[in-house]
C-alpha cells in the first residue's frame, strides 16, 4: 500500500547517538516531535499514533568483541532488533511506519523489519554519505557508517542477522542520491555491486526532478514497496546546521521539498525513516523544522 491507501502514520522514535562519533542526535526524535510533527500530519487528513521512544542504554564500553572496531556493537544490536520487532508490527497493521532517529544505524533495524512484511523493498538513501562501509573498510569503526552495507549482507554477522537471515534488500533495487563524501571502500563496494548512484554532480547536471524520476525507476522496479532513508546531512548544512556529520554543498531545502513531492505523487514510498538530526547543533530547532516540512511534503501535503 502506497502512503495514499493507508491513514494510518505510527511514529517510532530511537534516540540513538551511540552509532556515530558525535553526542547529541540520541535528541533527534524529541526535537522533530517538538516542531509540531503530529499535528502536521493530522492536518493533512491521517490518523496518528505515537509509539514513543525506543530505550538506549548508556553503553559503558564500545564493543562486547576485544579484536572489534565496531563501537557499541552489543547496544547497537540490542536496540535494533528492538526496532526490528516493533516496525513489523506496525507496517503489519497497514500502518505507515515513520522511524525518528538518531543516527543512521537505527536504518538496520528498520530495514530488517520491513522486510519482515515486504519480500522485495526498494530503497532511497537520500543521504551525503554512502553508508557502506564494513569493519574491515572503516577508518572510525562508527556502525552509523555501515547501516546500508549491513542491510545488503555485509558485514559482522551479529549486525546483517537482525531480524532474520541477510540480505534484506538487493542492491539492484538500492539509489543513492546526494552523494558527496564517500570513503575509499565505499567507492569500490558501490561499483563491485552495480548500485546506483546520483551525487551532486548528477544532481547539478540533470536538476533534481529528472534524478528523483530515475531513483523511483530503480527502487521501485519490481518491488513491493520503497523505504525512504532521509539522513539530514544530506541537505546543504547552510540550511540544516543541525547534524552529526555536516558536509558542504548539498542539496538545498527546496530540491528536497521537490524530491519529496515527486515520491508522493509515485505513491511508492510505503516506510520512511528521517536521521540525524542534532539540536545541540541547531540554531532555534530548525533542523527539525525543516525534518517536518520533509515530512509533511513526502506524506501529500500541498499548498494548494
Amino acid at each position: 500500500m502506497s502512503p495514499r491507501m493507508i491513514q494510518d502514520v505510527s511514529i517510532l522514535g530511537v534516540p540513538m547517538d551511540l552509532g556515530a562519533d558525535r553526542r547529541g542526535v540520541d535528541m533527534g526524535p524529541s526535537a522533530i516531535r517538538c516542531a509540531g510533527l503530529e499535528q502536521r500530519l493530522e492536518e493533512i487528513g491521517f490518523t496518528v499514533h505515537d509509539e514513543g521512544d525506543l530505550v538506549v542504554r548508556r553503553a559503558k564500553t564500545y564493543s562486547t568483541v576485544p579484536e572489534s572496531n565496531l563501537k557499541y556493537l552489543y547496544e547497537i544490536v540490542r536496540v535494533n532488533e528492538e526496532l526490528s520487532e516493533a516496525v513489523a508490527a506496525i507496517a503489519g497493521q497497514n500502518r505507515f511506519p515513520l522511524v525518528l532517529g538518531g543516527d543512521h544505524s537505527i536504518a538496520i533495524g528498520t530495514l530488517a523489519g520491513i522486510a519482515r512484511h515486504r519480500r522485495n523493498v526498494g530503497v532511497i538513501w537520500y543521504d551525503a554519505h554512502g553508508d557502506v562501509n564494513t569493519a574491515e573498510t572503516s577508518p572510525s569503526g562508527n556502525i552509523h557508517g555501515m547501516a546500508l552495507a549491513v542491510a545488503l549482507g555485509y558485514g559482522d554477522p551479529a549486525l546483517t542477522g537482525i531480524g532474520g537471515p541477510a540480505p534484506k534488500v538487493k542492491p539492484e533495487n538500492v539509489v543513492l542520491v546526494g552523494s558527496r563524501s564517500l570513503d575509499p571502500g565505499e567507492r569500490k563496494f558501490l561499483r563491485d555491486r552495480g548500485i546506483a548512484v546520483f551525487t551532486m554532480h548528477e544532481i547539478d547536471r540533470l536538476g533534481i526532478s529528472r534524478v528523483m524520476e530515475q531513483a523511483i525507476e530503480v527502487a521501485a522496479k519490481g518491488t513491493d514497496g520503497v523505504h525512504l532513508s532521509l539522513d539530514l546531512d544530506g541537505l546543504d548544512p547552510k540550511e540544516a546546521p543541525g547534524v552529526g556529520t555536516p558536509v558542504p554543498a548539498g542539496i538545498g531545502l527546496r530540491e528536497s521539498l521537490l524530491a519529496m513531492e515527486i515520491l508522493a505523487d509515485a505513491g511508492v514510498v510505503t516506510s520512511a525513516e528521517f536521521v540525524e538530526v542534532n539540536p545541540t547543533l541547531d540554531t532555534r530547532n530548525e533542523t527539525a523544522k525543516i525534518a517536518v516540512e520533509l515530512i509533511a511534503s513526502l506524506l501529500g501535503e500541498r499548498i494548494l
